[in-house]
């Protein structure tokens, strides 16, 4: 008859790779059970959709079907409550001094999974529009490998202050306050050629070593995919909500579609959805014109069970305004209806889930 001992040595061999330990040193093995050769026990992450899931509880199979005598497995995921993730994260660890005096109190990322769809502007514009309503706001600029933020709202550049305390996010004109891997650049067309966790470990940093001071609302430009610098922000940052943008493309929805399941996954709430390059108005007729063919994005947002924000259209001036640095001069009343949405709908509260693998 196979024993919890026997048990508890065999998970012993099976890794948490985001951590390097074991998952029983982590203390992610709970409520282990023996009855006739059937072992059943609890599987705590640090969060359900954590990409590593799968390799662990296939591990964990593995090494306890090893042992002799073992029937069946029953193995059910379950998620850290919050004190025991920031006692594994080290977040239990005293905190900065940025971290200190930083008071945001929403921080709304805005997500796609596809490129090139105006993640970007979107954001751009909903800071400014943001502004213009009263609020204090700031954009973490999390694409570290092509971030645009700076270029469309400095147009002579710019650079953070060093402190004794924390870096000093530098301000727009109409004070928004940005943080930028561009803006430590010695040229705004260097490379950054950097692997995954070197990208994680800079965002973080963004979050806890730049002193925001006290905003309303931080909105964190994602770059594309459902990687890891987009679970990074999810799972680091005290989201209050995501705004997925998505363009008249069938492939552009489908690849929405994946960054709402992950979004929902991790449990973070979807403010709602906001069509991008949808059409564009003839300058001499008024004619509205579908350049990429007709669209439905109502219908995607009411099959994803997601409010439905409105369409942008294609527009010259923004893209000139963009280019010169000048994205807060764009006239407020096309997306300002859009923002006072959003500041409607954020914050959102998510509950907590379990799911069961058995073999």
């Amino acid at each position: 008859m196979v024993t919890e001992s026997e048990v508890r040595k065999a998970l012993g061999q099976v890794q948490d790779p985001e951590h390097g330990q074991s998952i029983i040193a982590l203390g992610m093995v709970r409520d282990l059970e023996i009855q006739g050769g059937k072992v059943t026990f609890t599987l705590a992450l640090t969060n359900l959709a954590c990409p590593f899931k799968d390799r662990m509880v296939n591990g964990a199979r593995e090494a306890i079907q090893s042992l002799e005598g073992v029937k069946s497995i029953d193995i059910y995921l379950a998620e850290m409550t919050a004190k025991e993730k920031a006692a594994l994260t080290r977040e239990d660890a005293p905190k900065s001094v940025a971290e200190k005096l930083n008071d945001v109190k929403h921080v709304i990322a805005i997500m796609s999974g596809k490129g090139g769809v105006g993640k970007s502007l979107v954001t751009g514009l909903l800071a400014t529009s943001m502004r213009r309503m009263g609020h204090k706001v700031g954009i973490l600029d999390a694409d570290i490998t092509g971030p645009s933020i700076p270029k469309m709202f400095f147009k002579d550049g710019a650079r953070p202050e060093a402190s004794p305390m924390a870096l000093l996010p530098p301000k727009t004109r109409t004070g928004i306050s940005i943080m930028s891997i561009n803006l430590l650049l010695e040229s705004e067309d260097q490379a950054v050629i950097w692997r995954g966790p070197l990208i994680s470990n800079t965002i973080k940093q963004f979050w806890t070593e730049v002193l925001w001071g006290d905003l309303d609302y931080l909105l964190v430009d994602l770059p594309p995919g459902t990687s890891d610098a987009s679970l990074t922000v999810l799972q680091s940052l005290p989201m209050s909500g995501v705004v997925l943008v998505t363009s008249p493309q069938n492939l552009a929805g489908m690849v929405v579609r994946k960054a709402a399941n992950m979004v929902r996954d991790i449990g973070i709430p979807i403010l709602g959805l906001l069509e991008n390059m949808s059409y564009f108005v003839c300058p001499d007729t008024g004619a509205h014109h579908e350049i990429f063919g007709k669209s439905n994005p109502e219908d995607m947002a009411s099959e994803l069970g997601m409010p439905f924000l409105g369409c942008l259209p294609i527009d010259p001036l923004i893209t000139s305004l963009c280019d010169r640095g000048e994205v807060e001069s764009y006239p407020g009343d096309l997306f300002e209806p859009f923002a006072g949405r959003i500041v409607e709908l954020a914050p959102a509260a998510s509950s907590p889930k379990m799911q069961k693998h058995s073999s």
